[in-house]
């Protein structure tokens, strides 16, 4: 797999504790969107670590496209709920 997976075309809101350390599902795999469960096992991603700056809700992606990940930025939008489950283009 080369591709990441659309997980969803919306982002996740979670609560986040500053000073933590979160992994990032970068596949789109992961049973626990938006972190890793481990799915990624035998293909070339791995999650993206990441350490909260600031307690408290964030947005992170959920397509697996944002330019800012883990964070959403808004790229969803042009994701349809029929391409949700697949691989991007």
């Amino acid at each position: 797999m080369t591709k990441s997976i659309i997980a969803d075309n919306k982002p996740v809101s979670v609560t986040l504790e500053k000073g933590t350390e979160y992994y990032f599902c970068t596949c789109g795999r992961s049973k626990g969107q938006p972190f890793c469960d481990g799915s990624h096992t035998g293909t070339s991603f791995s999650p993206k670590a990441f350490i909260a700056e600031k307690e408290g809700e964030a947005w992170l992606c959920a397509c697996k496209q944002s330019g800012n990940t883990p964070f959403c930025d808004g790229t969803h939008e042009k994701y349809s709920d029929e391409q949700v489950g697949k691989e991007t283009a």
